[in-house]
C-alpha cells in the first residue's frame, strides 16, 4: 500500500482550467506511481463518473489499478463488470501533473462540477477529491456535520476502528 492523502483546501481555478495541486498531494503521486521518477511529472487518473457525481475523484496510478483488477476478476460480459469499467474506465480521464505542480481540467470537467474560480480539494486515502467549495459545504460538510450531531457529546469517532478488524478494508 502506497502513501495516503491528508488534509483539504482551497486553489484558485485559471481560465485555462488550471489548478495547483496541494504540494503533499504531489508527494503521494509520485510514490504512488511505479513509472515516476526525479523530473517526471507524476500521472494519475481522474475519474469523473455519471451525472449522479458532484466531484472529480482523482486516483493514484497504484489505486486505480487495484479497481482495474478487481473489475478484471468480475465475469466478463456481467452487468456489474459493464457498470464499473463504464464508470472507471470510461467516465475518466488519464493525466499527468504539469512541470509546475497543476492539474488541467478541462471545460467539460469545471462544467461537470460546477467549478468556476476555485476548487476545494479533500484527501480520501489512496484517492483525492476535487469539489466545487459551495457544492461540498452544502452536500458532503452538512451531511457529516448532521450525522455527528445526532451522536453523544461524548462519542469518539476511532471506536468505528474497532469494528474494522485487524485486516485494512479494501479501497
Amino acid at each position: 500500500m502506497g502513501r495516503r492523502f491528508r488534509g483539504e483546501s482551497h486553489h484558485k481555478v485559471d481560465a485555462k482550467g488550471r489548478v495547483s495541486i496541494p504540494a503533499s498531494f504531489r508527494r503521494v503521486l509520485e510514490a504512488s506511481d511505479p513509472n515516476w521518477r526525479e523530473g517526471d511529472n507524476p500521472e494519475l487518473v481522474i475519474v469523473y463518473g455519471d451525472h449522479r457525481r458532484n466531484f472529480l475523484e482523482c486516483y493514484t496510478i497504484e489505486a486505480i489499478d487495484e479497481v482495474d483488477q478487481k473489475i478484471a476478476r468480475l465475469p466478463r460480459g456481467s452487468k456489474e463488470r459493464k457498470l464499473l469499467q463504464r464508470l472507471f474506465q470510461g467516465q475518466s480521464l488519464p493525466t499527468s501533473v504539469d512541470e509546475t505542480g497543476r492539474l488541467v481540467l478541462s471545460q467539460k470537467l469545471r462544467d461537470k462540477i460546477g467549478i468556476e474560480k476555485e476548487a476545494f480539494f479533500i484527501a480520501a486515502g489512496d484517492t483525492f477529491q476535487i469539489w466545487n467549495p459551495e457544492t461540498y459545504e452544502a452536500e458532503e460538510l452538512a451531511a457529516t456535520e448532521e450525522f455527528l450531531d445526532d451522536l453523544p457529546d461524548d462519542f469518539d469517532p476511532l471506536s468505528y476502528l474497532d469494528a474494522a478488524g485487524e485486516t485494512a478494508p479494501e479501497a
